[in-house]
């Protein structure tokens, strides 16, 4: 199976070039997220090489039309789908199959001082995760809501 193609994606407008390749592995119910680096903001090509996901990116960009809205879709090996999020936006999962092997292409290498990331929980969002009880890393489970975030953390709109 071919999982990426350059011209291809810049043929259907992504022609942002991806510098590093990232492997997840978690068990069920494990939820990781909602990530994002700013500066250093990533544009990521997520795929599921084994297993099944609930894949969310949330539009964090200051002054975004869009900001605070987000999007959630099953990516699976059997289904094969992509989920392309743009830099500016946050990204997390959940786990529903017994275990998952996630890739990701980032456009940006990882910066760990400027890792950030929205409490998974956020009520405003409103995330319909498929799990209610959730494994969590500490680190994702403290991290700030939406609205407590400073403008200067966030990725700010551009046309």
């Amino acid at each position: 199976m071919e999982t990426y193609h350059s011209e291809r994606y810049i043929d259907i407008g992504l022609e942002r070039p991806f510098l590093q390749d990232n492997l997840s592995y978690s068990v069920k119910g494990t939820l990781r997220g909602l990530h994002f680096q700013e500066p250093h903001a990533q544009a990521k090509l997520v795929s599921v090489i084994a297993g099944e996901i609930f894949d969310v990116a949330v539009d964090i960009r200051y002054g975004s039309p869009s900001f605070g809205q987000w999007a959630g879709f099953m990516l699976s090996e059997e289904n094969k789908n992509q989920l392309y999020i743009p830099s500016g936006f946050a990204h997390g999962f959940c786990v529903v199959s017994e275990i998952a092997y996630v890739t990701y292409k980032c456009s940006d290498l990882y910066a760990p001082k400027c890792e950030k990331g929205i409490h998974w929980s956020d009520q405003d969002l409103g995330i319909d995760w498929p799990v209610a009880e959730p494994v969590l890393s500490p680190k994702d489970d403290q991290y700030p809501f939406l609205r407590d975030c400073l403008r200067d953390d966030l990725p700010q709109y551009t046309d």
